[in-house]
This record gives structure tokens, C-alpha cells and sequence, in this order.
């Protein structure tokens, strides 16, 4: 695999310049650029601006985290999602950015909706979304989020919506913590049931030995710094057929407390030894 970075891992501490800047001098093949980061961006570049600078580097972009709770939306709440999907589905095609991230809805308590309404509901919303994004020629990748606060959770439940789905733009993202808050990497060999064409995205990281229910995305850590199998959920990843960038994402505010360059510099080297 190649080696991506996710801006997530120096959201608080870095911005989109930056980034582009230090991934290109450790090495990274791919970065996954934040929707809100490009949007501050843009109050000062242009997206000419980014596309000179993909032209010239080795650095590629490869996915735009995220559009956030896309299930059960009041009209409003759809509105206002489809303008922020819509700025994203525009950048993406103007650099030649091939997958935005759609993530399901979180809950404050952990989600009542039965199985049967969630399935039905991100059917619906996810032709809805890839409806526009096919005219942009960007596809989506929809990432289960392994706490049950969140309404899909498994990789086994995801699976079943994006095929469903059945269409060519509309794939998963899987990240080794979610497979790990889910049931603690039982269900990995799951993974190896994805159908390559259907596994669009592959997020990177580790985390804290905590507790189900205490463990969270704040307790995300380097590669081979915690707990997770990481190397069997690689494995389980390759199998499936996946040949994309293993994609560093974490929200520790360990190191959005230090400089981006010491944590963009630490994530190329931890992540190597996985790929």
C-alpha cells in the first residue's frame, strides 16, 4: 500500500498549506483533505491555487473527510448538507480528487433505530447524494463508525447498505478503530468479504487499551502504539483486494498539542512498517 495522511491528526494545529507542505517532504504518497480546513482555506488561495500545487507534486489527493450525519435529516439539516456535499463534490472534481467520505449519524444516547429503518434510510440518502456526485464525477465512500452511538456500526451492516445501493460511485471506508470499537476486531475477517471494487478507503491507526464504552476517537495513538491488530486488519484489507494508500487518521489532542512537522514526521514513520 502507499502511505496517505489524513488532516485530521494536526486539524489544531496545522492548516491546509501546511500540510501539503510537510506531507510532501516526509514522503507521503496521498493526503485526505477536511472539508472545513479547504473552506479556510479558500478565504485566502484559490483552488487554482491547489490544483498548481498538485501539478507539480508528488503528494495526490485522495479522499474529503466528511459529511457528517447523513441519516434521518430534518429538511433544514439536509439543506445545509447538501451545500457543504455540493462545495466538495466542485473542489473534488477541479483537483481531481476521486472520493468524498460520507459518515452515518450520531446520537447523544446510543442509537434506537432499529436495523430495518437505518438500512432503508441510508439506501435513500446515499443514491440521494450519489445522484449529485456522479455529475461531478466523485465517488463516495461510506464509513461505518464502530460506537454505538453511531447507527451503522459494523463493517457487516455497511457492507449490506452499499450493495444495496449497487452502484458503481458508492463504496466503504474501513478504519482499524472503528473495526475495533466495534467488537474488538472480532468480525476482521469480515473485511476480506468486501468486494474490491466496493473498498474505496482504508484509515490507519491504533489506539489506548480502554475499556468498550470508555474508549473513544480521542484515544486514537500511532500505528503499533496500542492495542489494535493493525497488521491483521492490513491483511484482511489486501485481501479484500484493496491496492489504495493506508490513510493516517487520528483526533489525539497529544499531538494537536505539538508542532504538525514532529507529528507528520512520527506518522510517516510509524505507518511505514504497515504498508
Amino acid at each position: 500500500m502507499k502511505l496517505g495522511y489524513n488532516e485530521a491528526t494536526c486539524k489544531e494545529n496545522s492548516d491546509v498549506a501546511r500540510d501539503l507542505e510537510l506531507c510532501e517532504q516526509y514522503g507521503y504518497d496521498f493526503i485526505e483533505l477536511r472539508l472545513d480546513m479547504l473552506q479556510e482555506y479558500f478565504k485566502t488561495h484559490t483552488v487554482d491555487d491547489l490544483k498548481a500545487f498538485f501539478a507539480k507534486s508528488r503528494l495526490k489527493p485522495f479522499a474529503f473527510n466528511s459529511i457528517e450525519n447523513i441519516n434521518f435529516c430534518t429538511p433544514a439539516e439536509w439543506d445545509a448538507l447538501v451545500e457543504l456535499f455540493t462545495f466538495g463534490c466542485k473542489t473534488a472534481q477541479a483537483i481531481g480528487n476521486p472520493y468524498i467520505i460520507v459518515v452515518p449519524t450520531m446520537t447523544a444516547e446510543h442509537c434506537t433505530k432499529n436495523e430495518k429503518e437505518i438500512f432503508d434510510d441510508s439506501v435513500k440518502v446515499l443514491n440521494q447524494l450519489a445522484d449529485i456526485a456522479e455529475s461531478y464525477g466523485v465517488k463516495l465512500s461510506f464509513e461505518p463508525i464502530g460506537d454505538r452511538h453511531w447507527c451503522v456500526n459494523s463493517v457487516r451492516q455497511a457492507l449490506e447498505i452499499v450493495q444495496a445501493v449497487n452502484r458503481d460511485s458508492v463504496g466503504l471506508t474501513v478504519d482499524c478503530i472503528n473495526v475495533y470499537l466495534h467488537d474488538k476486531c472480532a468480525d476482521v475477517d469480515y473485511i476480506r468479504r468486501i468486494p474490491k471494487d466496493k473498498l474505496f478507503v482504508f484509515h490507519i491507526n491504533d489506539c489506548e487499551d480502554l475499556p468498550l464504552g470508555i474508549l473513544d476517537h480521542c484515544h486514537r495513538i500511532m500505528p503499533g502504539k496500542g492495542t489494535i491488530p493493525i497488521a491483521d486488519v492490513a491483511d484482511a484489507v489486501r485481501a479484500a483486494g484493496y491496492d489504495g494508500p493506508a490513510c493516517l487518521e487520528l483526533f489525539r489532542p497529544e499531538y494537536w498539542g505539538m508542532s504538525a512537522d514532529a507529528v507528520i514526521k512520527m506518522g510517516a514513520e510509524c505507518t511505514r512498517p504497515y504498508l
